[in-house]
């Protein structure tokens, strides 16, 4: 008899191929060259060893689970950037395999979601994470596609709702507002239209944790933004609320509990700041 899934683990964020991002101990690249991970993405990655071997084990109580890989899953060459390893698109999607197709062939992995990114990363339409998700073996959707733009997932009776984009903000007291609005809009539409309200709205893009939650008829309505796999970019210098806070780094776990309730936990660790210089 099949173990029933009730577990689903969301990433997001990686942008394999940034040099500020999550990188294997030694990435081989076209034309015979090779690239050694920084001090702090060898602390990225070690991590990620945890995250996978560690905290998910611990969260599921060793049972099965689905994976969604949220977009952006490598960096591309956006926005004039000098910060990528390569910006060679296919050794980045090859460094996108070699740490995804370990955590997707495991043997608790019941299955594997791509959510497509921002075109400036993934490129137009998303194409490059369309070839990464098929060479992962990614669960297609209805025309075939591996990578979708969108994902609509009833888990045990619940639905949850994975897209990558939402809005952002450069004032911390307001980081609730697009994710509070994520789920009232959702709520709208599906009134309008007489369907099912999703109970988990999932979205990424902004690399910062956050949740907001309602009560509702079955228990809480719960909208999250995910935290990522990246350092702070030259672009998050730029931002108020970047410039003096820093990266934060995990995924997150979304659960049918036995109480026919869905409920989440995250797992987000912040990196140090640079050394005060003191005088």
């Amino acid at each position: 008899m099949k173990e029933r899934v009730r577990n689903v683990i969301v990433i997001s964020d990686t942008h394999f191929g940034c040099q500020l991002a999550l990188c294997p101990p030694s990435v081989a690249l076209d034309n015979g060259g090779t690239y050694q991970p920084s001090v702090l993405q060898k602390k990225l990655w070690g991590l990620w060893q945890y995250f996978w071997g560690e905290w998910v084990p611990q969260v599921t109580k060793g049972e099965p689970y689905i994976i969604v890989h949220n977009g952006d899953a490598i960096d591309g060459k956006h926005h004039d950037s000098v910060t990528q390893i390569t910006q060679n698109i296919t050794d980045q999607v090859e460094i996108a395999i070699a740490v995804l197709r370990p955590i997707v062939k495991a043997k608790k992995c019941a299955g594997y979601y791509h959510i497509r990114g921002t075109e400036a990363h993934v490129g137009k339409s998303g194409q490059a994470e369309e070839g990464l998700a098929k060479a992962l073996g990614a669960i297609p959707d209805e025309i075939g596609n591996c990578a979708r733009w969108e994902l609509w997932m009833k888990l045990n009776g619940s639905l949850i709702h994975f897209s990558h984009h939402i809005g952002t903000t450069n004032a911390a007291a307001y980081e609730s507002t697009a994710v509070y609005k994520e789920m009232i809009e959702a709520y709208v539409d599906a009134a309008r239209w007489h369907k099912q309200p999703p109970d988990v709205v999932v979205r990424s893009h902004r690399h910062r944790a956050f949740e907001t939650r309602i009560p509702t008829a079955k228990g809480y309505g719960i909208s999250l933004v995910t935290p990522g796999f990246q350092l702070k970019t030259p672009f998050t210098h730029r931002l108020a609320l970047g410039r003096s806070s820093m990266p934060q780094i995990g995924g997150v776990l979304i659960r049918h509990g036995n109480e026919d309730s869905i409920f989440t936990r995250s797992q987000v660790w912040n990196i140090d700041r640079p050394k005060e210089v003191v005088i």
